[in-house]
């Protein structure tokens, strides 16, 4: 032990991994890393896979280009065990890639409708019919929803479930969908929406990201008071959320939950895995004070 210290010796593990089929390498698919609801996410993951004696390996799918492919393909080389997408952008190819080469896979907040992969969503669309509710009981009449165009499956489920549970109640909302998800984007959907005659004074924001900038614009460029004359909602409960410019009533991810669930699965054997395919967990509502009453 002393020679191998003195020299500088360590324990190939990709070596011994070839005796044992078994590298521990889990890669961590995901796009917009930046936002602060998929750094948590990505800091919950490898704290946990970590925990266990696994080896998290990045690829990053915000570009378009061969990058990714051959970013993945590297990792495959590498005898990677397992994958975990973290959202729903990458594309469906990815997910076929990872399956035709024996990874084990974690699908987060996606709709891929294939067998092997364990998938872990969130019940997107009671979360937004709560929404309505609590909109409802501050005295808003004229609700809207604010997204983006991504086209996620949780975007589009929030965006589903909030439109059938106002519509079960008799009411009409207002729709609007620009660019990424994203502050900017907030602003502008806040312009094009607080622009019209008849304007909303209830918002659900499909993320809280937008929501900030909804409220911003709202308050800055069209001296609204929050929530005296506008109510608004996000989802995701990052950090900002909590910030004394916003106090943002929004929904908190399971961060933790989501990741547990993900290691735990991938630590079991073949035919465990098997029993269990699909989970659907529940989003807390945090109330803050961009809701009257809340």
């Amino acid at each position: 032990m002393e020679a191998a210290d003195e020299l500088g010796y360590h324990v190939n593990h990709l070596a011994r991994g070839l005796m044992r089929n078994e590298s521990g390498i889990v890669c961590l698919i995901v796009s917009e890393v930046a936002t602060p609801y998929r750094s948590a996410l990505l800091r919950e993951l490898t704290q946990q896979l970590q925990s266990v004696g696994k080896v998290a390996m990045l690829v990053n799918t915000d570009r378009s280009d061969g990058s990714v492919d051959r970013a993945l393909s590297q990792a495959i080389r590498y005898r990677a065990d397992a994958s975990i997408i973290l959202s729903g952008l990458p594309d469906k190819s990815i997910t076929q890639l990872c399956l035709r080469n024996g990874q084990r896979l974690v699908l987060i907040n996606r709709d891929d409708d294939q067998p092997g992969p364990l998938r872990i969503n969130l019940d997107d669309r009671e979360a937004a019919g709560r929404v309505v509710t609590a909109f409802l009981r501050a005295g808003c009449r004229k609700l809207a929803f604010a997204n983006s165009e991504a086209g996620t499956p949780s975007l589009m489920a929030r965006e589903y479930g909030f439109a059938a549970a106002a519509k079960a109640l008799g009411l009409d909302i207002m729709v609007e969908r620009y660019g990424w998800t994203g502050y900017e984007a907030g602003k502008v959907l806040a312009q094009r929406m607080l622009t019209r005659k008849d304007r909303p004074d209830a918002v659900f924001c499909a993320t809280d990201l937008l929501a900030c900038g909804f409220m911003d614009a709202a308050r800055h460029q069209f001296s609204m008071a929050i929530p005296d004359q506008l109510c608004v909602v996000g989802f995701d409960d990052i950090d900002q959320a909590s910030w004394s410019s916003y106090q943002l009533t929004t929904f908190a991810q399971p961060v933790q939950a989501i990741a547990g669930q993900a290691v735990a699965w991938l630590g079991k054997n073949d035919e465990s895995r098997a029993e269990s395919q699909s989970l659907m967990l529940h989003a807390e509502l945090v109330w803050r004070g961009s809701v009257r009453g809340g």
